[in-house]
Order: structure tokens, then sequence, then C-alpha cells
């Protein structure tokens, strides 16, 4: 009885999982105007009305989230194999000392600011990082990845081309 319980226990335990990953294959913002906002954290300022006409990778990550410090190199590579997109990272982290030493230990050279009040993550509808969205050129939201991506996969690296 003990093993068919742990079955089952193990079953119900990897389908909250894979739902709770699952958000939606088709998420309502795709095909709208992303939000613009402005950000300042004191350092470093994003002007996400500056970057209309430029592909822009919106990543919304935490230091502390081990999926968002795992896909964290590739981000890097990615900006730089495509100087012509825009990467643009933004932290949920509370603590600026942390947020800062993490920049520095691992080289964090994308645009980045740190929103502790979580306005962006409103704005876009996230609840879960990391969450990634693609706008295009025009300002629309074209995808979400839900996640800890390679961005240096060539599916990916070919779809942020043809945008």
């Amino acid at each position: 009885m003990r093993g068919v319980r742990a079955t089952w226990i193990g079953l119900l335990v990897g389908i909250a999982a894979m739902t709770g990953c699952d958000r939606g294959s088709h998420p309502g913002s795709v095909g709208i105007p992303a939000p613009t906002f402005v950000m300042s954290d004191g350092v470093q300022t994003v002007d996400m009305g500056r970057l209309k006409g430029k592909v822009v990778v919106l990543n919304l990550w935490a230091t502390w989230c081990a999926p968002c410090v795992e896909e964290l190199p590739s981000l890097l590579t990615l900006q730089q194999k495509l100087p012509n997109i825009a990467v643009v990272a933004v932290s949920t982290d509370q603590d600026d000392t942390v947020y800062r030493k993490f920049l520095v230990k691992h080289n964090v050279n994308v645009r980045t600011v740190r929103d502790a009040d979580q306005k962006v993550n409103q704005m876009y509808g996230t609840v879960m990082i990391p969450e990634t969205y693609i706008i295009d050129r025009q300002g629309v939201i074209r995808r979400k990845f839900i996640g800890a991506q390679n961005w240096t996969q060539a599916d990916i690296v070919d779809y942020l081309n043809k945008l």
C-alpha cells in the first residue's frame, strides 16, 4: 500500500509542478503593445520608450532565484552575439547591496535595474520568475518564455534575428 501511495503522491507532485510552470502556451499579453516604463535604481536607468526600434529581450529575475542565475550566462552571451537587440534585466531583489555585489561578481553588462516593489512584474502580469518577454521593434510583445532558457540556442537566436 505504501508503494501505491508514494506513486500517487509522486504523480500529483509532478502534475502540480508541471502546471505551475506551464502558465499557458498563448499568454494574453502576446500580440499587444508592451507596457512602457522608466525605471532607475540610482545607478542605471531603463527607459523602454527609448528602445522602440530595437528588439528587446525583457528578463524578469532575482539574484536568489536559481533558475534565473542558471540562465544568466546565456543572456549575457546573447547580448554579445546580437548587439542589435537590447537585453533588459529587471531584478526584484530587495537588498541593494546583495544585488550590486551579484552584478559585479557575475560581470553583468546588460541593461539592468532593481525593482524591489515589483512594479514591472505587475505591469506585465508576472507572478513567478524568471519570465522573459520578447518585444519587437514596434513595441509589441511577440513571445513570453517561462522559466530558465538557453538564450544561445539556435532556434531562439534565429527567431530574434528574424524579428
